[in-house]
């Protein structure tokens, strides 16, 4: 497996959790809103991996607008989610362009 494909379902699954209701606001709040800034750090570790391996980085392109939008509060839950579930798809279908 691809560090770019582990890196996504990581991301996937901690965007999916913090779009769980109460849970999710309960632990970026509860950590002063550090969360949302270390998911965009990991975004963009992401990223750079994925561009590395040739993989695609829209699940974390999204990803990094949805923890620049998640302090609004119903609309940083269904991002979450949203987000969480591209990535995780995106892990699982494990499509990377061939660089030769």
């Amino acid at each position: 497996m691809r560090s770019s494909t582990k890196m996504k379902w990581l991301t996937g699954c901690f965007e999916f959790i913090l779009g769980i209701p109460f849970l999710g606001a309960s632990i970026v709040i509860g950590f002063s809103w550090a969360p949302l800034g270390v998911m965009l750090l990991l975004h963009v570790i992401t990223i750079i991996i994925s561009a590395r391996d040739g993989g695609n980085k829209y699940g974390s392109v999204i990803g990094i607008f949805t923890n620049l939008i998640a302090w609004i509060p119903f609309v940083g839950m269904t991002m979450h989610l949203i987000t969480g579930i591209v990535l995780m798809v995106d892990a699982a279908r494990g499509k990377t362009k061939r660089i030769e």
